[in-house]
């Protein structure tokens, strides 16, 4: 079977990355008669939790994406095993040592590969980038060499996406200056990219950490070709360049959570440990815009919200600024179109139980279009303004 890109688009978005290699063996097969794919995986400022999330990723896992893709990882940091120089069959130089020497062999010789960025780039102090040195070099100055050689970058994480907690509101927050790949924060003046004068396509797969489904399927995307770099990247990204299919603008993780009857019904859970919903505990899924209510985590087991953790909201832009306080009620937020006043804090009294949410939009939204735009505008609100 022939898959276009829409075709491919709707399949990953619901097929996790198991059933969809399963299901498209066929045309795997034939892209691997046609050639190797490259690949340059860095770490930088992270925790390296991204690369545990695709290890921990069940079927497939990382090893047999990369066979399954033909895609010859020339550096990850995590997975590499020991290499370099072998005199009679033991190392020559340090294991840190040959690292460096195959890194720099790749950056002078090697081209128009996928480079994977897992974790931020330090900027600091003054712009020196020293805070993060390897081999007497520091990051930003390697990762500017491997960049500009780079067909696409594809940023993995919230520390490359955004930046993430490297970034986040601190006493040596300046001082350290961590950048994400393309924004930082919510700010894209401040991406590495931007200020290293580096025009590349960058996909961002956001998350703390990233579902191995978004990372495994983007990059299958990119590699068979059914999500042409730079072309079809207007049409299939949102403004924060994250795939639309994983970080659907128009829905957010409360729309599928499997609490959300308890919300209607007003039935919130004032302690962790119960059965409602979390809305009451900082839940931050009516403003989360991303598919894990319905593709699942710990192999398409469950869920936060599902186990009963609300959700922090993760995978948007800006985090963990834009979510905190974490678990705490919003107190001055609705849940797309209605105030928690006229939902939430009635409903606790006994007052709405039996309205929920819905009835309440209808009897304040006048016509379908006028709902769906309010709606729209209170989650973009929410989100930092994407639609």
């Amino acid at each position: 079977m022939k898959m276009d890109r829409r075709t491919f688009i709707k399949a990953v978005g619901v097929l996790g990355a198991s059933l969809f290699l399963q299901t498209y063996k066929s045309d795997l097969a034939k892209a691997l008669e046609l050639s190797e794919t490259k690949v340059l995986w860095f770490h930088g400022v992270e925790c390296t939790g991204c690369s545990i999330s695709m290890l921990d990723g069940g079927t497939p896992d990382i090893v047999e994406l990369l066979q399954y893709l033909n895609l010859n990882l020339l550096y990850q940091e995590v997975l590499m095993m020991q290499q370099g120089i072998f005199v009679d069959g033991k190392p020559a130089n340090t294991s840190d040592l040959n690292s460096e020497l195959l890194l720099d062999e790749i950056l002078e010789n090697e081209k128009d590969y996928v480079f994977i960025s897992e974790g931020g780039v330090p900027n600091g102090p003054d712009g020196t980038g020293k805070y993060l040195v390897l081999g007497g070099r520091t990051y930003k100055e390697i990762y500017e060499k491997a960049a500009k050689s780079a067909s696409v970058i594809i940023a993995i994480g919230q520390c490359a996406t955004n930046s993430g907690v490297n970034a986040a509101k601190s006493d040596v927050k300046e001082l350290l200056d961590h950048r994400g790949i393309a924004f930082t924060m919510e700010d894209s003046s401040k991406g590495i990219i931007d200020l290293l004068g580096i025009d590349k396509p960058v996909i961002n797969i956001n998350g703390c950490p990233a579902h191995p489904d978004w990372v495994f399927l983007t990059i299958s995307a990119v590699v068979l070709g059914k999500i042409k770099v730079p072309d079809d990247l207007p049409y299939v990204l949102d403004r924060w360049n994250r795939p639309k299919v994983f970080f659907p603008p128009d829905h957010v993780i409360h729309d599928n959570c499997p609490r959300r009857g308890y919300y209607d019904r007003g039935e919130l859970d004032l302690t962790v440990g119960g059965p409602n919903c979390l809305w009451k505990l900082g839940c931050k899924g009516p403003y989360t815009h991303a598919d894990c209510a319905t593709r699942h985590w710990n192999g398409h087991q469950s869920f936060c919200p599902q186990a009963g953790s609300p959700c922090i909201g993760c995978v948007q832009p800006g985090f963990p600024d834009s979510t905190r306080p974490f678990f705490v009620e919003s107190e001055d937020a609705g849940i797309v179109g209605t105030h928690l006043d006229t939902v939430a804090g009635v409903a606790i009294g006994g007052a709405l139980l039996a309205a929920g949410a819905h009835a309440i939009r209808r009897t304040v939204l006048k016509k379908p279009v006028d709902k769906e735009e309010s709606a729209e505008e209170n989650i973009s609100e929410k989100t930092g303004g994407e639609k």
